[in-house]
């Protein structure tokens, strides 16, 4: 076993049992920063695929941004268990009916699956660095670019003009 397989299968383990206990945290702070902690094992993952820019990026978009946003909003509400509503019934029985079906669909695909696995070669080639992202985005997908740029500039101003007048 080399070291890549096995800083894969620990970034799995890690991003695998985060998850879980994001699932198992009573207390919503806590919740949410097990979520990062997925959010930087999956930023592993990028790195062994060799996309650096990806991984960059799901941590300041991801981990740095929305989950801390995330993280006041939780902590802005001040939760309570006084204030938790009362589980109905009805929807328990929903949802674990609806998870039911979702595994079922879920093991139903993947015994239909083709024996054949494609094996994803790590750290070879340069699909996922900044270079060729620029140059595919700056030749093929510039009017879309620079249309969502425009988008984000005008949704800052309107945020600016609204802060304001508050």
């Amino acid at each position: 076993m080399n070291i890549l397989s096995l800083l894969f299968y620990i970034l799995s383990a890690m991003a695998v049992g985060s998850a879980i206990m994001m699932l198992l945290s009573k207390n919503p702070v806590k919740s949410i920063l097990w979520l990062i902690v997925v959010f930087f094992a999956i930023s592993g993952h990028y790195i062994l695929l060799n996309a650096q820019f990806l991984a960059v990026v799901n941590i300041i978009v991801y981990a740095g941004a929305i989950m801390v946003l995330f993280l006041f909003v939780v902590m802005l509400m001040n939760l309570n268990s006084t204030v938790e509503p009362v589980k109905n019934f009805r929807m328990q029985l929903i949802g674990i009916i609806s998870g039911g079906a979702l595994f079922l669909i879920i093991l139903s695909s993947l015994m239909k699956g083709e024996g054949k696995a494609q094996l994803v070669q790590m750290r070879v080639g340069d699909a996922g660095l900044i270079k060729n992202l620029g140059n595919v985005l700056f030749t093929n997908y510039v009017l879309p670019f620079e249309i969502a740029s425009i988008l984000f500039l005008s949704a800052m101003i309107g945020a600016v003009v609204i802060g304001k007048k508050a």
